[in-house]
């Protein structure tokens, strides 16, 4: 069977800490990981061998978050201060040298890896997270339940209209539930930028634990194949 044509990236399932910056981190692994998008490397791993290009990140999101802009200087932004439950990262403040070389060897590669993909053949972006079931401290839906599924095309303006509502019938159709679209999410950083190459969207799933997230991943691929099949 031929390759789905899609481009996959998966950029907040890591928990390695730059060597960097581990002399001055606070984090235990357990907050690492509940910072970062839980359960992400299992679910989407079940895409990787049916997609042209897979791209994904062993770097934790507390320390570099490969989905804001390098000039992000909020506490949740690209080098973070805070984690999104607004627990402090580090024991004193980072050097600007120590930023300038967190983007240049994390950053802009993940970034490069990316633009280099889109040249090799896929038509269409898919930028894969989960997300937290309640709406987290930093969050804009702070409290909130959120959806199973939801999907982001920066209010139209990343992708296709029709590529974007048939994406949408086929992951409601799938998860049995309506697709959120562009609430709590509509597209990060990196939808944002590299949809100037080929479609993005970004896609979130919900962390709560209706079934394993193995089996998330093998309604998503069904999604995805159905989508292909339609388009």
């Amino acid at each position: 069977m031929s390759r789905l044509p899609f481009l996959i990236s998966v950029p907040h399932a890591g928990i390695i800490i730059p060597h960097e910056v581990r002399h001055l981190n606070l984090l235990r692994r357990d907050e690492i990981v509940a910072d970062t998008d839980v359960t992400a490397d299992a679910i989407y791993a079940q895409l990787e061998p049916h997609v042209l290009r897979y791209a994904s990140s062993h770097i934790a999101r507390a320390f570099v978050d490969l989905n804001r802009a390098e000039d992000d200087i909020r506490k949740d932004g690209v080098v973070k201060t805070h984690t999104c439950w607004d627990v402090p990262i580090y024991s004193e403040p980072l050097e600007d040298e120590t930023i300038a070389s967190l983007l240049r060897d994390y950053h802009r590669p993940y970034h490069n890896l990316l633009t280099k993909y889109a040249g090799e053949g896929p038509i269409f972006g898919i930028d894969c997270h989960t997300m937290a079931a309640v709406g987290p401290p930093v969050a804009p839906d702070t409290g909130k339940r959120r959806p199973k599924v939801n999907l982001g095309d920066v209010y139209g303006t990343s992708c296709p209209a029709e590529w974007v509502q048939l994406l949408c019938d086929c992951l409601s159709e799938v998860f049995g539930e309506e697709t959120s679209l562009n609430v709590p999410f509509a597209g990060g950083w990196i939808t944002r930028t590299h949809a100037s190459e080929i479609p993005w969207v970004q896609l979130e799933l919900s962390r709560e634990a209706w079934e394993p997230p193995e089996i998330k991943g093998q309604r998503l691929l069904r999604a995805l194949q159905m989508f292909e099949d339609k388009r």
